[in-house]
C-alpha cells in the first residue's frame, strides 16, 4: 500500500479541487491520546510520509466529536469514552485552501479493533520528548500545545 505515497503528490491537486467543489470549506479533526505511561498515539498513513495525530475530515450530517470518535476507531483502534476536550482551532490555509482543523484531547478511551482498510501503515505510542524523526512539524507543535501548554499557533 505504500505505492500511494508515490502517487499522492500527483493526485493531491485533483483531490483538493474535488473537496473545494463539493464542500467549499472543509473541517478536520485530530486527537491527542496518551496511554498510562504518558506516551502519545501517532499514526503513519499509507499515502503520505511522516507520523501524524489520528483524525480526519468531518462529513456532512456529522458533528466534529462524532468525526473524531469514528476516525480514532478506524485509524487507531481507540474507542473514545465520554466527551473529548477541544484544545484549539487552526487554519490549514497554507496547505489546503479553506481548510480548518480542530484539535481535541481525548482523556478517556479503551482499545478496540481498528477498522481502516489500507489507510494506515503503522500505529505507534511515543514519549512526547522522543517522537520519531519524521513526525511532522505540525504534529510536534500540536502535541506541545496539548500536553505542555505551549503557545497555540493559529496555523496548522
Amino acid at each position: 500500500m505504500l505505492w500511494r505515497r508515490r502517487v499522492e503528490p500527483f493526485t493531491r491537486p485533483f483531490v483538493y479541487a474535488w473537496f473545494r467543489f463539493r464542500r467549499g470549506l472543509t473541517l478536520g479533526v485530530r486527537g491527542v491520546v496518551t496511554d498510562a505511561e504518558g506516551r502519545v498515539l501517532l499514526v503513519q498513513h499509507t499515502y503520505v510520509h511522516g507520523w501524524y495525530l489520528p483524525g480526519g475530515g468531518v462529513e456532512r450530517r456529522e458533528t466534529a466529536e462524532q468525526a473524531l470518535a469514528h476516525e480514532m476507531q478506524e485509524e487507531a483502534g481507540v474507542r473514545v469514552l465520554g466527551r473529548p476536550t477541544l484544545v484549539s482551532v487552526h487554519s490549514n490555509e497554507p496547505r489546503h485552501t479553506g481548510d480548518h482543523v480542530l484539535l481535541y484531547r481525548v482523556h478517556a478511551w479503551e482499545p478496540c479493533a481498528a477498522s481502516a482498510q489500507g489507510e494506515i501503515h503503522q500505529i505507534g505510542w511515543f514519549a512526547p520528548d522522543a517522537l520519531p524523526a519524521d513526525t511532522t512539524p505540525s504534529t510536534r507543535q500540536r502535541i506541545a500545545e496539548a500536553l505542555n501548554g505551549a503557545q497555540c499557533d493559529p496555523m496548522w
